[in-house]
């Protein structure tokens, strides 16, 4: 299998790909991290640069062709690749190859759910707040397997919150071009996020863990995948 990397993930959130490979690793997987891939096209497809975003979903089949699966750890570019049947659909020259791709792209915590556990689990005490993003539970339908995750740690107290999938308001592009009401919906999240009274919080997409982070301010936010490779390894979060 191979890893996207992605490109707020790889600026801002390197230590988010090392645990996903940390962890797929401890669980019997081979890892590769190809060469050439860039953006998804996913910000493009947000502001309507379509082409553009035809020429990144190119470059990415390419440079994952050959692997059997794809694993994303953001919400929001997963959303984008299961789509580039759709997308390159009218490229005589991709289209079938673009079809496959998409159906070889998994989130991670799709591809941990259909594992049996190898790695010992290491306790974690800590009260967690799941955020659903919407580009993976409304796009891709995936709800049940970040929280299976989570309750997989021993010591994890999964939590609720109110308002559950109202959007944290990063929606791709939105948080910068409608700004007002994208705070509006941060500071919103932040306070049902905070009645829960976690000690963490715990979401699978690089937009929202930026936005949920300017306003839920004294909580530490992380990737499920962090809060599984802490227990994997024996550490702290």
């Amino acid at each position: 299998m191979a890893l996207l990397t992605g490109c707020a993930q790889r600026v801002f959130f390197s230590h988010v790909n090392a645990a996903t490979a940390r962890v797929l690793a401890a669980e019997g997987c081979e890892v590769a991290v190809p060469r050439g891939q860039g953006c998804c096209g996913a910000l493009s497809l947000h502001t309507g640069r379509d082409e553009e975003a035809r020429r990144f979903a190119r470059r990415t089949v390419d440079a994952f062709s050959g692997y059997d699966t794809v694993v994303v750890n953001v919400a929001g570019c997963g959303s984008v690749l299961k789509e580039y049947g759709e997308l390159l659909r009218d490229d005589p020259a991709y289209a079938e190859r673009a079809a496959a791709f998409a159906a070889r792209v998994r989130d991670v915590t799709e591809v941990l759910a259909e594992l049996p556990p190898l790695a010992p689990r290491h306790p974690l005490a800590a009260r967690v707040a799941y955020h659903d993003a919407c580009h993976l539970a409304n796009a891709q339908r995936i709800t049940e397997q970040p929280r299976d995750l989570l309750r997989s740690i021993p010591g994890v107290e999964l939590v609720e919150v109110p308002e559950a999938k109202i959007c944290c308001g990063s929606a791709g592009v939105y948080n910068l071009l409608e700004a007002e009401t994208a705070e509006q919906l941060g500071r919103r999240k932040a306070e049902n996020l905070a009645s829960a009274r976690p000690d963490l919080i715990a979401t699978g997409n690089a937009g929202c863990l930026l936005q949920i982070s300017r306003y839920a301010q004294g909580v530490p936010i992380k990737h499920p995948i962090e809060l599984l490779d802490a227990s994997i390894r024996g550490v702290n979060p």
